[in-house]
């Protein structure tokens, strides 16, 4: 009964690490492609002020265009990551550790998704970044954004000792884990009955 109380809790979080992935993906997709049908490469469009701009720009590169040259390297990378988000998430049993990778999961495919298949060929795609807030030195996309929320959330998760089950690891178990007496061996649990 607890196995298959355990397994539908793993379904549910896969189901969810999945939609999260997906809805990443497909608003990250959607909005380059707006970028790309409605901006000029360079030009730079106020949206709040000075607080935030579209800044249409592709991206070779990895974050803060380090690497330029070495796009195929990220793609190999990004490829490596998907691969082990999709085979570690058989593990999570969590729900937010399933939003966790699900940000994850669909950043590094809405990036692995331009490296693949935009110009300037397969592998070398450059990256459609347009998210621009003057106070960060980086132009960044959707993607990035939901990388960062995934990082940020992972930290908080980890720092409130949430393990991949759910369950919070508290100082109270450690310490009754440490304390507990061992469990008595047959010979002394016979003694005791006599």
């Amino acid at each position: 009964m607890e196995r298959s109380a355990a397994a539908k809790v793993s379904v549910r979080a896969i189901v969810v690490l999945a939609a999260v992935a997906v809805v990443v993906f497909v608003v990250d997709q959607l909005a380059k492609a707006l970028v790309i049908a409605h901006l000029t490469e360079g030009e730079q469009v106020s949206v709040l002020g000075n607080l935030l701009v579209f800044l249409f720009t592709r991206n070779p590169g990895a974050a803060f265009s380090i690497g330029t040259g070495s796009t195929w390297i990220f793609t190999i990378i990004a490829i490596a990551v998907f691969v082990f988000v999709i085979w570690y998430a058989r593990r999570i049993r969590s729900l937010a550790w399933a939003v966790v990778f699900g940000l994850l999961l669909g950043g590094l495919v809405g990036n692995l998704y331009d490296r693949l298949f935009r110009p300037p060929g397969f592998g070398q795609g450059e990256v459609i970044d347009f998210i621009k807030i003057p106070l960060l030195p980086a132009i960044f996309n959707l993607a990035d954004s939901a990388i960062v929320a995934a990082m940020a959330l992972f930290l908080i998760l980890t720092l409130l000792g949430v393990g991949l089950d759910g369950h919070r690891a508290t100082a109270d178990d450690t310490r009754a884990t440490d304390a507990a007496p061992p469990a008595p061996s047959s010979d002394e649990r016979h003694d005791g009955d006599a």
